[in-house]
């Protein structure tokens, strides 16, 4: 063996080059990217606002991208709707698909939240039936005028 290594040098750098090599490829192989494995915490933020003696919880969580969250009212001496939140915030606005349950129906409707310091402010607007979806009929005429006003307290 000895006399082999001494007459072709070339070889064995090559073997030793090759196997170096090899054994770098199959470590970055083995390798996880951490990016990957992130696991994304949304921001939570909770309201709760009174009427009368109607109770609203709204939960929002918000993502990079999108925002969801729970959506509650609690009508006083009526059926309650409870459901989930879908949608996005444009500025200080959040605007989402409600899917809630009420008197036993699935339901789908717009709303739309003014978030501005601690408070969430309902708007209302002219809605329109489009696929069995109730939707604002124009965003830019919602009116955000306090009637609904939320205030942020405990996610607890």
């Amino acid at each position: 063996m000895k006399s082999v290594i001494q007459k072709t040098p070339f070889l064995f750098v090559l073997i030793i080059t090759i196997a170096c090599n090899n054994g770098k490829q199959s470590t970055k192989t083995g390798t996880t990217n951490t990016d990957e494995m992130k696991v994304m915490i949304p921001a939570q933020t909770c309201y709760t606002g009174y009427l009368m003696k109607d109770t609203i919880l709204l939960k929002v969580e918000r993502f990079p991208n999108v925002v969801t969250g729970v959506l509650e009212y609690r009508f006083y001496e009526k059926d309650r709707s409870k459901g989930e939140l879908d949608g996005k915030i444009y500025g200080d606005t959040l605007v989402a698909n409600y899917t809630f349950s009420s008197e036993g129906k699935k339901s789908i409707r717009q709303v739309a939240f003014l978030l501005k310091n601690d408070l969430a402010i309902e708007g209302f607007g002219e809605m329109e039936d489009r696929n069995g979806k109730m939707i604002f009929k124009n965003l830019n005429e919602i009116k955000f005028d306090g009637i609904l006003t939320l205030h942020k307290t405990n996610c607890n």
